[in-house]
């Protein structure tokens, strides 16, 4: 397995030790090279240590992004753009409708809500690993400094990232706690955990939902949110078509989601594209 430091590290937290049969670790911006092809990692923006693969042969460059996002987030490198030939994207969120808000006015939001429904708690749901951690980081960076209580799904991974230098702030896990400790406060779970009897010790919740998915008010209602936020670590339609014409890229493969409209918008544009069908690549929630 040839990845980030950070990687291998998150990967053996989640999947034990031995989850793959040797681990290569890479630094971003140093170059491996195997054979005629030279091989770089560059931040992918995504969560802490997700890269883009940059691979040099022959004088041609191709980089295959994986998951990524443009925008700034304090919780992860900084996504950095790698001028190609070839670019393989993903397009989670490759539809025109799918274009973020600023992740501080969702954080304003959900605050303005806490604020004026103190007998109640809010629980988020957030995805584990990045999610999780982006949405604690930006209700810091708001002024919020007041105990946060997490899922026990969630411990680890925050333990991780503040190992790494992630200031989260207070943390306390809500198994511990009666319902009489949770009003007036946050709370970050799982997604599944918002609509299993975990949920029910919390008194009264305001169900809160932070992903990309939300942009999406029928399935916001669907999944009993109350209140959705449109937070996302995912490149929206402006980051994907954004980042295609800065690449300098002349062909385009499109994975992971809605490659129909996005090849159509390359072609449009005179660029050579094509659509990558992934097996066991699925819509995550998460998102």
């Amino acid at each position: 397995m040839l990845a980030t430091p950070q990687t291998i590290a998150i990967m053996k937290q989640r999947y034990g030790a031995h989850c793959a049969g040797s681990f290569q670790p890479l630094e971003f911006g140093i170059e491996l090279v195997d054979g005629p092809v030279t091989i770089t990692l560059f931040p992918a923006g995504h969560i802490l240590g997700s890269a883009q693969v940059r691979l040099a042969y022959q004088g041609r460059v191709a980089v295959v992004t994986g998951d990524y996002k443009t925008h700034a987030d304090s919780t992860a490198q900084n996504f950095e753009l790698v001028p190609c030939d070839l670019l393989v994207t993903e397009a989670t969120f490759g539809l025109p409708v799918f274009q973020h808000p600023d992740p501080k006015q969702e954080i304003s939001r959900l605050l303005a809500s806490v604020q004026a429904q103190p007998e109640r708690c809010h629980v988020i749901g957030a995805y584990a690993l990045g999610k999780a951690q982006r949405v604690i980081r930006l209700i810091r960076e708001a002024g919020h400094d007041a105990p946060i209580f997490l899922h026990g799904a969630q411990e680890k991974l925050c333990a991780y990232y503040a190992g790494q230098g992630v200031d989260l702030g207070n943390l306390q896990k809500a198994l511990d706690r009666d319902k009489a400790s949770f009003p007036g406060h946050i709370v970050i779970a799982p997604p599944s955990a918002l609509r299993d009897r975990w949920s029910r010790r919390l008194p009264d919740p305001v169900i809160c939902q932070a992903s990309g998915w939300m942009t999406i008010k029928q399935r916001a209602k669907q999944s009993g949110v109350e209140l959705p936020l449109v937070i996302s670590d995912h490149a929206d339609w402006n980051e994907l078509t954004d980042t295609i014409t800065a690449s300098g890229a002349d062909t385009i493969w499109v994975t992971h989601g809605r490659e129909d409209a996005l090849v159509h918008w390359c072609r449009s544009r005179g660029l050579q594209a094509e659509p990558l069908y992934m097996q066991g690549r699925e819509e995550d929630a998460g998102e």
